[in-house]
């Protein structure tokens, strides 16, 4: 996967997460040197689950226009590839600067930061043209992002059907793209309790907190039942993910065990396309 776009709509997060889900991940790799270094690295364990290598302005006008050439080539090598391209309107992208205080990669020689980003735009206007997907960020925050990278980058990757268990604050509103949302605040809340008030659903403590209760329990392996009497229904369906939300009053015990739990049921059945996303600890 090349990870490409403009400075500042978050190349660098679709980076970090995609190497959180299992991709190694090398940025600013000079472009002479990527098919020779995908040749040399494919075969290692540590990319067994791919690779994603971040393109960005600093390569060079003349390396920027050889990247289909270059991806023509690992094609015809072997290598499935796909190019992801981020991007942003210059009111956000402006505003972002200003908000972080970086410098624009291309604001050298006292260039001003909107000339800068309108150049970066031009010198990036091949890598956009043959882009498999192009994604603006313009309204997205950072956990927004991520999220989406997750969903829409990182599990489309593979065929078949990839799965998301996403927790969640009732108080924060119900995620809107869920397919499946369960209620878990009927169920004893780790809150209360002093000792498990600071840790999440992460923690062992807390699993061990609800592990020994009957509702927590029963709850989960009805869930667990429902999920494995339907899932095969949904594969046969030409779709790309499927998002199961668990929703608390904060966020942060009940929903995130359970979201965990589900994910970790699935991935001892040999499942591998299984993600989770805490939308208040993000």
């Amino acid at each position: 996967m090349v990870v490409s776009g403009l400075s500042g709509a978050g190349k660098s997060v679709a980076l970090n997460t995609l190497e959180d889900v299992g991709l190694y991940c090398a940025d600013n790799l000079p472009l002479a040197l990527l098919g020779q270094y995908v040749a040399s690295v494919a075969g290692e364990e540590r990319a067994q689950d791919g690779l994603a290598v971040g393109i960005d302005a600093r390569s060079g006008s003349d390396d920027l226009h050889a990247v289909g050439a270059i991806l023509s080539a690992l094609g015809a090598a072997g290598f499935d590839h796909r190019l992801v391209f981020f991007e942003a309107s210059d009111e956000a992208l402006l505003k972002r600067y200003s908000d972080t205080r970086r410098r624009h990669p291309l604001s050298h020689g006292g260039l001003a930061l909107a000339d800068a980003i309108a150049a970066e735009r031009e010198l990036l206007r091949p890598l956009r043209a043959i882009a498999d997907e192009i994604v603006d960020t313009s309204d997205l925050n950072v956990h927004q992002l991520r999220r989406r990278v997750l969903t829409e980058v990182s599990m489309r990757r593979r065929p078949g059907l990839s799965l998301m268990f996403e927790s969640f604050a009732y108080r924060h509103g119900v995620p809107a793209d869920a397919d499946f949302v369960f209620d878990a605040r009927c169920l004893p809340n780790p809150h209360w309790d002093p000792r498990l008030r600071p840790l999440t659903g992460r923690d062992a403590a807390v699993r061990e907190y609800l592990e020994q209760e009957t509702a927590a329990c029963d709850y989960l392996g009805q869930v667990q039942a429902f999920v494995g009497a339907w899932l095969p229904r949904f594969e046969n369906e030409t779709r790309s993910y499927l998002t199961i939300a668990f929703g608390c009053t904060g966020g942060r015990h009940r929903s995130v065990y359970l979201a965990e739990a589900m994910a970790r049921w699935l991935r001892e059945q040999g499942r591998e396309d299984v993600v989770t996303f805490h939308r208040e600890l993000e």
